[in-house]
């Protein structure tokens, strides 16, 4: 059984830095002047730590991609000690363009002594610029990935991210959706893997067309202040109601992979 984690780990492990290294190259085509600065950390309350990298060029006035895999003895957000294992990428985006909508994206692994699951998904955040077309691509995307699995998990996954990314104090919601789930276990690990990595590998596939659409818009200095505004909401729910960055927190995380979230300005 042992091996058999083990050898889980690495290939979850294996897939998420490529993927990682894919999105992080991906992105830098875009910005000719610029690369990701990358930072290690160690985690201090088990073993493990993570990569940062973050750039700041013309496209993106802030983006980040990091990797994380700790382990310790105490789950976070659980009420009882539990030894727990935890691995993601998770990104962010804040386009120097309002006219490019930030695009957020997470897939996680997590191991307990005696169950898994799987979570993750992406969702889309115009600043005040939406584009029906844009929203229409995006989960396009997401429901074709999602249908070659099982035509179930686009409209609940759906669902989820609609519940998910609401902002109680705006009354409404943090973007125009994408997909969210979490605690996936279906019994079927490989099953489950392989729409895990389904999702992670049709990420670019949904921004990518977005981005070389948008970003040489012109915008004027009203839809820049339209833009920090909205960033504000941004700012909000990640701070008051993401499940993620409590996790982070209450892990004893790196606080500052963590807070890479936050965009580089924003206005209230």
């Amino acid at each position: 059984m042992t091996s058999l984690i083990t050898d889980r780990r690495e290939i979850i492990i294996a897939y998420l830095k490529t993927l990682r290294a894919d999105i992080v190259q991906t992105f830098e085509s875009l910005e000719p002047n610029y690369r990701f600065q990358r930072k290690d950390w160690d985690y201090h309350n088990g073993s493990g730590g993570g990569e940062m990298s973050v750039i700041r060029g013309d496209v993106f006035e802030k983006a980040a991609v990091n990797w994380s895999g700790v382990s310790g003895n105490q789950l976070p957000m659980s009420d009882k000690e539990e030894p727990f294992f935890a691995t993601g990428v998770s990104l962010i985006t804040h386009m120097m363009n309002p006219h490019a909508p930030t695009v957020h994206m997470n897939i996680r692994y997590i191991e307990t002594n005696d169950r898994f699951w799987f979570g993750g998904g992406y969702d889309l955040t115009p600043m005040g610029l939406p584009y029906d077309d844009d929203t229409q691509h995006f989960h396009e995307t997401a429901k074709t990935t999602l249908d070659k699995f099982d035509r179930k998990l686009y409209p609940n996954f759906s669902a989820w991210a609609k519940k998910y990314f609401y902002i109680p104090h705006r009354n409404k919601e943090r973007g125009v959706g994408g997909i969210f789930f979490d605690y996936h276990n279906s019994g079927d690990f490989d099953a489950d893997l392989a729409m895990w990595q389904g999702v992670g590998n049709t990420f670019l596939d949904a921004i990518m067309p977005l981005y070389k659409r948008r970003v040489n818009t012109p915008y004027t200095d009203e839809q820049k202040d339209l833009q920090q505004k909205m960033r504000a909401h941004y700012v909000e729910f990640n701070l008051v109601y993401d499940r993620g960055t409590k996790f982070g927190f209450q892990s004893g995380g790196n606080p500052e992979a963590i807070l890479c979230s936050m965009p580089p300005m924003a206005k209230w």
